[in-house]
């Protein structure tokens, strides 16, 4: 029973091509392209394309070819560009950035310790916050107090607050 399938041996075409053996190593792929003809044709098309790109060679470039992209690139480079967007694609395609490496790794550099001294800093406050309450606490606490003490002395200096007659007090 062949449980290879036409999109699966299409997986391995590339392998069957760059390979040398990988048709013994994957028998199961020998005997599915013996069984389908259309993979077996495409896998022969593929063998005469890579026969023709072998025996293809390259053209030469002409001689003055380099000196000619050199003046091109360096007329690209030197030409004026219209507008700001213009400029900025400029910039980033045309320069190498080593101008900015400083000031980018002293700015990296900043940030680490802006960010991990403030990450320290809030654990440092966390780990503080649950040892004693602040001194501002503290005197909001004897401030209440005080107003409830000077509560409790009006109600004994007021005669009609002691009144348990249940009328209306009287002056």
């Amino acid at each position: 029973m062949n449980t290879m399938n036409c999109k699966t041996c299409h997986t391995h075409l590339p392998d069957l091509l760059l390979e040398d053996g990988y048709e013994a190593a994957h028998p199961e792929i020998a005997a599915h392209l013996k069984e389908c003809e259309s993979c077996a044709k495409e896998l022969a098309e593929l063998r005469s394309t890579m026969e023709v790109m072998d025996a293809w060679t390259a053209p030469e470039p002409s001689p003055y070819f380099d000196s000619r992209l050199r003046a091109r690139v360096r007329e690209a480079a030197e030409a004026q560009p219209e507008g700001l967007f213009e400029r900025m694609y400029a910039f980033l395609s045309f320069s190498t950035g080593r101008q900015w490496r400083k000031a980018v790794t002293g700015a990296l550099a900043l940030v680490l310790l802006l960010g991990g001294g403030s990450f320290a800093g809030f654990e440092y406050a966390a780990s503080r916050a649950h040892a004693q309450p602040s001194a501002t606490v503290n005197d909001l606490k004897i401030l209440d107090n005080n107003a409830q003490a000077y509560q409790q002395l009006d109600q004994l200096l007021d005669p009609s607050a002691n009144d348990d007659s249940g009328g209306p007090p009287t002056t």
